[in-house]
């Protein structure tokens, strides 16, 4: 019996490792999907960070105001684009960034595997 047996242009069975092959393409598709999703959005958060902190230091800004930016930017940005910039996001953003100033640094201390 071959992989698939056809009766009048009708599927009958199907070989088992033809859905395992499929399932592992999908889940191996699905995987890679979910990494580059991962490495984005860390990517963008620790971008935010470093904004964030250039901005800070280009202008000299304190702790107080900078808590005041953070939470006006928050305002803003979650007005404009929606959810995830909250004020406590943001300060993990940029705590992200200077604990990582590095980009190469940050990839290095974080596992891309996703199960």
């Amino acid at each position: 019996m071959g992989c698939i047996a056809f009766m009048e242009n009708k599927f009958l069975t199907i070989d088992n490792n033809l859905v395992e092959n499929i399932k592992h393409i999908i889940l191996s598709a699905r995987k890679n999907v979910y990494q580059k999703v991962n490495q984005e959005l860390i990517l963008s958060y620790w971008q935010i960070g470093k904004e964030i902190v250039n901005t800070e230091t280009k202008n000299k800004i304190d702790k107080q105001t900078s808590r005041q930016i953070i939470l006006n930017l928050s305002k803003q940005l979650t007005k404009e684009i929606g959810k995830g910039f909250s004020r406590s996001n943001l300060f993990n953003m940029r705590k992200l960034f200077i604990e990582y100033p590095n980009v190469q640094m940050l990839s290095g201390h974080i596992s891309w595997s996703y199960t």
